[in-house]
């Protein structure tokens, strides 16, 4: 967990978070194949195209329905005079007359945890290119282009269909369905955001200083961690309105659940810090004393196009 400068992008930050992850000697997963799974904001061509230089890295990331791509030009025998044709025909998501034949359909059932049957058929295109430019070429980056539909057994469309595109150089190594479930594992951080702010107070500070937001901030995911840690040793603690649901085993509790019991943990396990006590009160403010103004900072938009600003008067 990070926070995006005003002048950095998430797409920055996000990099510079692979590249201090994956060239680490010491970690376990040195050398071996990984994939990540990122939200179609990180489809950008200058997101994919500095992670060419790690070699066992495959993004999995999704993009939007009204993207353009391109099949890769045809090899010709004798090289014609001018610049070589960099991208084939085109490839327009939202226009199926564009669409070729894919490479591979593969269809199967999935069941989720309510006992719900789910066809998911996927159709795979590679060899697939996205125009570029001179800081990012991408004519020596081809991806693997997949869509997902979703149905029920009868043939009814559940949700529209999603297009997922698996980028780098090992990506053959990884077959569709494996790429459409890694990246069903994405949707965990929304539940992780989602319980961090009901349950975790994690936007609940209100401080001036970015400082003191940060440390609130890796305060709440360091106490989401501590759930993580303590989910083999919670019991179920059901309200009395839920004394009729099934009963679940610790390895199946949800972070609420483990939260409701970590008083108990707590109190076993113990602390080596004395208790608090009492200093006096506080003598407040002297009187003369006179308070500083906090400065007024310009507020900052990122756009494309950034209009240049006037001062702020004070």
């Amino acid at each position: 967990m990070e926070r995006v400068k005003s002048d950095h992008t998430g797409k920055q930050v996000g990099s510079q978070q692979l590249k201090q992850i994956l060239n680490g000697e010491n970690l376990p997963w040195s050398n071996h194949l990984s994939v990540v799974v990122v939200d179609s904001d990180y489809s950008a061509k200058t997101f994919l195209a500095e992670q060419k230089q790690h070699q066992n890295l495959v993004v999995v990331t999704r993009v939007r329905s009204n993207r353009v791509f391109y099949t890769c030009p045809e090899p010709k025998a004798k090289r014609s005079v001018g610049h070589p044709k960099w991208y084939g025909t085109k490839f327009n998501l939202k226009d199926e007359t564009t669409w070729h034949e894919p490479n591979q359909v593969v269809q199967k059932s999935f069941t989720s945890k309510r006992g719900r049957v789910f066809n998911v058929t996927i159709q795979s295109w590679s060899q697939m290119l996205m125009r570029g430019d001179r800081e990012c070429p991408m004519n020596s980056l081809p991806f693997t282009l997949m869509q997902i539909q979703v149905t029920t057994p009868e043939g009814t469309r559940i949700w529209k269909p999603m297009w997922l595109i698996m980028i780098g150089q090992r990506r053959h190594e990884l077959t569709s369905i494996e790429g459409y479930q890694a990246y069903r594992q994405r949707y965990d951080i929304e539940h992780l955001l989602r319980f961090g702010k009901q349950r975790l107070l994690l936007n609940a500070s209100t401080t001036p200083s970015v400082e003191h937001e940060e440390n609130w901030v890796n305060l709440s995911f360091l106490a989401y961690v501590q759930l993580w840690a303590a989910r083999k040793l919670a019991f179920s603690l059901y309200r009395p309105w839920e004394r009729y649901l099934p009963q679940k085993t610790a390895a199946f509790l949800t972070p609420s659940q483990v939260q409701r019991d970590m008083n108990r943990i707590i109190s076993e396990i113990g602390t080596p810090a004395n208790s608090p006590k009492r200093r006096g009160y506080s003598e407040g403010r002297t009187q003369g004393m006179v308070q500083t103004k906090r400065t007024r900072h310009e507020v900052i938009k990122k756009a494309k196009n950034p209009k240049p600003s006037s001062p702020i008067a004070v």
